[in-house]
This record gives C-alpha cells, structure tokens and sequence, in this order.
C-alpha cells in the first residue's frame, strides 16, 4: 500500500470522521432503486424498438409505442416499488409492536434472547452481561436490536416516497435514451435502429460500471454482465416481433 493511499485510510478512520460518516445518510441506500429503474427502463424502451423494428413497423410507431411504456411501465413500477417499501414498513411496525408485548409480558424471556443473539457473536461473561444489561435498559434500544438482530429485518432509509421517486427519474431519464435516434427525422429505419442499439448497449455498459464502482466489483466484468442481460432480453423482443410478422403478418 503506498504511502498516499494509507494516509487517506488513517484520515478516514480518524474519530471524528467516522462519527460524521456514522451520523451523515447512507449515499448508496436509493442506489439499488436506481439501478433497477435504470435497467427496466432500457429494457423496456429497447424491447419496444427492437419489437418494433423486427415487426416491419415505421420509426413513427415505435416512437409512440415507446413514448407510452416508458412512462407506463415507469408510473407503474415506481407505484409497485413505493408499496413494497410501504409494506415492508409496515412489517416492521408490526414487528416493533409485537416485541414490545414480548417484552412487558415476558421480560426475563425476551432478555436471555438478548444474551442468546450477543454470546453467538463472542461475548462472554460479565461483558455479556454489561452488553445485555445495557441494551435492555434502553427500551428502544432493546427493540431495535430485536427487530435487526432477531428478525434480520432492515429498519434505517425506508422511504417509500424517496425509492418510488428515484425509480421513476432513472427508469425515465435512461429509458428516453433508446428513443432519441426515432425523434432524428433525417435517419433511415434501419440507421435509427443500430444508433439505439449502440446507445442502449452503452447505457446498460455504463449502469453496470456505475454498479461495480460502489459496490466494488470488477468494472469490465460487471459491465459487460449488465450489457449481456439487457441484451438478451432486446433479443427476444425482436425476435418476438419477427416471428409475429412471418406467422400473423403483423407489420406495416
């Protein structure tokens, strides 16, 4: 490790930088939304254009058949995310409530689950005691710990709203991009078709590098997966088109 790189280490690790990085929100906790939106809403338009462009249809059509699943599929995906964070909320208050009766009714019980959770993580003898003497005396505390520790249940950054918001806006601004070439009247068809597919292959390039960036992972590799899956999914969708045209006749 050179010597710039551990300086930086040893300033990160330093008290008070860990207490405002402890204290400040977490930067990555609405990533997962956004990677999520993002990806769909490639996916969604690019299935469009190449289902489109596969059926014989004009560039006009796929426009607005792009337009209208874009900001459907997105509307609705931010709705199904803000209800599934809703009710995982819900679930944890339903958790809190049901630990706090363990507790007013069963105090010793739900103390020894205390000691139980702590002793598997290490601790020993009168420091187990202090660690279960300490939490217990804090009411919240002690049903915090409960709902993380006994549960496995995520009770930080739960924002229905914020998810729902963050979804729809990645779902939307990299959903659009796909569709810019079919909004270049000079192109031909088949220029507008291949200029998506290179934006799009970027995009879902460029979400994956983003990804491994935070979560640390290979940057080619992680890019190349993401650019793999969406276009497997472009793939079927035009092949879906094409087989619609040869056995239906569906197209222009």
């Amino acid at each position: 490790m050179n010597d710039r790189r551990r300086e930086a280490l040893e300033y990160e690790h330093r008290p008070e930088v860990i207490e405002q990085r402890l204290r400040a929100p977490s930067r990555v906790r609405n990533l997962p939304d956004a990677i999520l939106g993002g990806i769909d809403g490639c996916v969604t338009t690019f299935a469009v254009i190449s289902g489109a462009f596969g059926a014989g249809f004009s560039a006009s059509v796929a426009l607005v058949l792009g337009v209208a699943n874009l900001l459907a599929d997105g509307f609705s995906m931010a709705i199904s995310n803000f209800e599934a964070i809703k009710a995982q909320r819900e679930h944890i208050d339903g958790v809190r409530c049901s630990e706090n009766h363990h507790i007013d009714v069963v105090p010793e019980g739900e103390r020894e689950e205390i000691r139980q959770i702590f002793q598997r993580k290490g601790f020993t003898g009168e420091t187990l005691e202090r660690v279960v003497e300490t939490i217990c005396s804090d009411r919240k505390l002690w049903v915090e710990t409960m709902v993380s520790e006994e549960h496995g249940l995520q009770t930080e950054g739960l924002s229905p709203l914020r998810s729902a918001l963050v979804t729809f806006t990645a779902f939307l601004v990299v959903g659009v991009m796909p569709l810019l070439p079919y909004a270049m009247p000079g192109l031909g068809v088949t220029q507008q078709f291949f200029s998506s597919l290179a934006i799009a292959g970027l995009m879902f390039f460029l979400i994956g590098m983003g990804k491994s960036l935070v979560y640390h992972q290979p940057v080619l590799k992680s890019g190349l997966r993401t650019l793999l899956i969406g276009g497997a999914a472009a793939g079927l969708a035009f092949l879906t088109g094409h087989l619609a045209q040869a056995l239906f006749g569906v197209g222009m």
